[in-house]
């Protein structure tokens, strides 16, 4: 797959691909995954693209609140073939113009979200600040929002800074959704894991299943666990000059 992707601003890493990767893992058990797919925060559209190439019956959407990955979104949609209903706007006070009179409207929806806390130092980068902390889009509102309009049993997974867990516990539960599986992400095997990975169902009673842990680093190197996950993915980047467009 490739992927134009700025120059100078965010640009997507090895936490969307394990995501991706933990997404594939939790829908073996499903036969047929057909329906509305949602990405919420798309930046260059990776993680929207990832899943509508490899799960075809999904009708892609997606969301951006940057200009600039809005565009980018939309041309690596182009470029890869895969058709993607494109939205601009902040999905803290979004509501979608979509042909339905029932707010439930998205089977799946998937994020890679900007889950740094405010509190801790911040990129003099505009575009970084937006894509990585989480003021411009606070954890309540993400899951609230995401289980008002995903359907009935419908799938949401997402990443997020694993000291944050016991408030991904807490709201979960307030806005009826149930934490099916969780699988952590450590930098080294010997290190404390730094992110957690996340699928939450709603109306769902499933008890919690934990995957194994990912490690992403052996030595200086990728483990081959994270090997293998960049070869299925198969992602061809381009950096391109935002400001020449």
């Amino acid at each position: 797959m490739l992927l134009y992707q700025p120059q100078n601003g965010y640009c997507y890493n090895s936490d969307t691909l394990a995501l991706f990767n933990f997404i594939q893992q939790n829908l073996k058990i499903f036969k047929n995954i057909t329906g509305s797919l949602l990405d919420i925060g798309s930046g260059s559209g990776i993680l929207g693209l990832l899943v509508a190439k490899n799960y075809p019956k999904l009708i892609l959407h997606s969301l951006e609140v940057q200009k600039d990955f809005v565009f980018l979104t939309k041309k690596n949609s182009e470029i890869n073939n895969i058709k993607s209903i494109v939205f601009e706007g902040n999905f803290k006070n979004f509501s979608f113009d979509i042909d339905s009179k029932d707010e439930e409207i998205f089977d799946i929806i998937v994020s890679n979200p900007p889950f740094y806390p405010s509190s801790v130092i911040k990129s003099e980068n505009e575009s970084l600040k937006i894509a990585r902390y989480n003021d411009s889009l606070p954890l309540e509102d993400l899951i609230r929002n995401s289980s008002k309009i995903l359907k009935q049993n419908g799938k949401f997974f997402f990443c997020y800074d694993v000291k944050l867990l016991d408030d991904i516990i807490f709201f979960s539960k307030k806005h009826g959704l149930n934490i099916e599986s969780l699988q952590f992400l450590h930098p080294k095997q010997d290190r404390n894991s730094s992110l957690v990975m996340v699928y939450l169902r709603k109306n769902s009673k499933s008890l919690l299943n934990i995957l194994p842990p990912l490690f992403m680093f052996d030595d200086k190197d990728f483990t081959q666990a994270m090997i293998d996950i960049y070869k299925k993915c198969d992602t061809y980047s381009i950096k391109i000059n935002m400001e020449k467009l």
